[in-house]
């Protein structure tokens, strides 16, 4: 069986798709409406399946349609990238790596891995983002981004974990605090304070291990804001909106208006892990595992 499809035909199906609206895709590839139609039909009639169904006011996928949607939407992720890799071959380097992370892994982990990495590897081109364990997740799933590193305990199955750095908690306070590291015994000190914490949607798992911490101290925090970000905990810590509970790994010692406890005597640990998508062919990702 010999198909003409051509990559513009899977261009044009994936508007479509997307969209589920033949004049809004016409628009977006500038080709006229019924010139996308005769395409689509074209690439119809060469496989020999329906992709949609056509009614008066909305176009459906089909089942045929819904799956080709998912697959050719992660090949022709795989083959711009192919495209790309080349074009970095061509410029004397030796391929691109993009890296998703959560903002506590920046502090060292991820800057002392590159700096180190850069020297065995110079040709290399790394792409950061910050985004939060959910959107890492997505990105990973769908080739967007093909390392995260996130502080998550279970992954999807078409993803691997591995847990690279285990550490404890630290209590944040005003650096003018009543409390402080020889007086501090338990978080029960401080059941009448205000707490500000990492916003559960950043991280379900994060935030259920940090309110297993007040569980197991006796207590039901008063949470007074919820915050994505490390330097907006420390900025309302220091204007004494509340105290806080960070990972280790997030202590800025140069802050000199904030200062931290850290809760060496609670079974509560959290874990910095590396997730890729198995399925993933970028050569420079065993490259990564094999410096890690």
């Amino acid at each position: 069986m010999s198909y003409q499809i051509e990559l513009r035909h899977i261009r044009y199906f994936l508007a479509v798709a997307k969209d589920l609206h033949f004049r809004k895709a016409a628009e977006k590839l500038f080709i006229s409406q019924p010139g996308l139609s005769r395409r689509i039909k074209q690439m119809e009639d060469d496989l020999g399946v329906v992709l949609f169904e056509r009614h008066n006011r909305k176009v459906i996928l089909t089942k045929a349609g819904e799956y080709l949607k998912e697959e050719l939407t992660l090949n022709l992720k795989n083959l711009e990238h192919t495209f790309y890799h080349a074009k970095l071959l061509n410029d004397g380097k030796k391929g691109d790596l993009k890296f998703g992370y959560v903002g506590s892994a920046m502090q060292d982990m991820i800057p002392n891995l590159l700096i180190a990495f850069k020297k065995e590897h110079p040709n290399i081109l790394f792409n950061l983002k910050e985004m939060d364990n959910h959107k890492q997740i997505e990105g990973l799933l769908s080739y967007d981004i093909d390392l995260g590193f996130v502080r998550l305990d279970r992954v999807p199955k078409e993803l691997e974990i591995k847990p690279i750095l285990k550490e404890n908690f630290c209590l944040v306070l005003p650096y003018d605090h009543i409390l402080n590291k020889e007086d501090f015994q338990t978080l029960y000190q401080l059941k009448k304070e205000s707490f500000i914490l990492f916003d559960p949607k950043y991280s379900a798992t994060y935030f259920e291990k940090v309110m297993q911490i007040f569980d197991d101290s006796g207590f039901t925090p008063i949470v007074s804001h919820n915050t994505i970000h490390a330097s907006s905990i420390y900025k309302l810590v220091e204007n004494n909106f509340g105290v806080s509970i960070v990972p280790k790994s997030l202590m800025d010692i140069n802050n000199k208006k904030v200062k931290f406890i850290e809760l060496a005597n609670i079974k509560q640990k959290t874990t910095l892990s590396m997730v890729w998508n198995k399925h993933n062919r970028n050569p420079i990702l065993n490259r990564v595992f094999d410096f890690i």
